[in-house]
């Protein structure tokens, strides 16, 4: 498909006023899903998180790593576990959690992000006691080394930020409970960050369109939620299984403080511009 002069300028001139009102804002992008593991997907999601910090608008990217968890896993004879959607964690797999978020996973991203272009710094929500969690219990279910978060201090991530880096966060917390360190979910320490530094957006990547009337056919998207919406989205199924705790960590950090939240297409080739800097959006915007 060819493009005018005339279009390529429009695209440009669209993203304008959307560069205006975010210049200096903070957006935090959890990254996980397929956007992370293609090759071809990665490098959008790459080049679109160095695009947004070029134009002036503050990125902090939170990340998760399943896949490699489960990889190494398996490579020690180790069985993963999940229940309720949360991966057990022993001491073992806590052993195995730490070394690959922190440690493999968190400095290919940050070498990545460096080679092309960008200044990415590495954190680990130890660092700096940034991320302090409790032993996660409920309904007397033993998840092992799960955490809930407590208190998050964003001191080390808005140093990065004025230093002109572009945090990248591994999620292993503090344990204050226990002289050990916690498994936390992804999606719900993007939360917590994201009120933490004040972030105007919180982007959850995805490997769905965002939420569906009917999610047998994404041709029917939900583009926006309000919140007083949820929980009647809630009574008649159309959040359920694990889109619920997607849109909790989305209703959490709205209500303390967080202008828009989404949840979008990883899958879709730079999604996260489309969201941010252009007219149409994409996903399900919740606010």
């Amino acid at each position: 498909m060819q493009f005018s002069h005339s279009d390529r300028a429009q695209v440009l001139v669209e993203a304008l006023p959307y560069i205006q009102r975010y210049y200096g804002k903070t957006v935090v992008i959890k990254y996980g899903g397929n956007a992370m593991i293609s090759e071809e997907l990665r490098k959008d999601v790459i080049n679109d998180i160095i695009l947004l910090r070029l134009v002036g608008i503050n990125v902090v990217v939170v990340h998760g790593g399943g896949p490699e968890i489960n990889e190494l896993l398996q490579k020690t004879g180790k069985e993963s576990r999940f229940i309720n959607g949360l991966r057990y964690t022993d001491e073992e797999t806590m052993d195995v959690v730490q070394m690959v978020l922190c440690g493999k996973v968190n400095k290919n991203l940050v070498m990545t992000l460096n080679r092309a272009g960008g200044r990415a710094v590495g954190l680990c929500g130890l660092d700096g006691s940034m991320l302090q969690a409790r032993r996660r219990t409920e309904n007397g279910v033993d998840y092992g080394l799960v955490g809930e978060i407590t208190a998050v201090d964003p001191t080390v991530i808005q140093d990065a930020i004025q230093d002109g880096f572009i945090p990248v966060i591994s999620t292993v917390a503090q344990g204050l409970d226990a002289e050990t360190s916690y498994n936390i979910n992804a999606d719900t320490a993007a939360a917590k960050i994201a009120v933490a530094v004040g972030a105007e957006k919180l982007i959850l990547l995805t490997d769905i369109r965002g939420l569906l009337r009917d999610r047998n056919d994404e041709d029917t998207l939900i583009s926006q939620v309000r919140l007083a919406d949820v929980p009647e989205l809630v009574e008649d199924g159309v959040i359920s299984g694990g889109m619920i705790p997607k849109v909790e960590c989305c209703v959490d950090a709205v209500r303390s403080g967080v202008r828009r939240t989404h949840i979008l297409d990883g899958r879709i080739p730079h999604s996260i511009l489309i969201e941010v800097l252009s007219h149409a959006g994409i996903g399900t915007m919740i606010w």
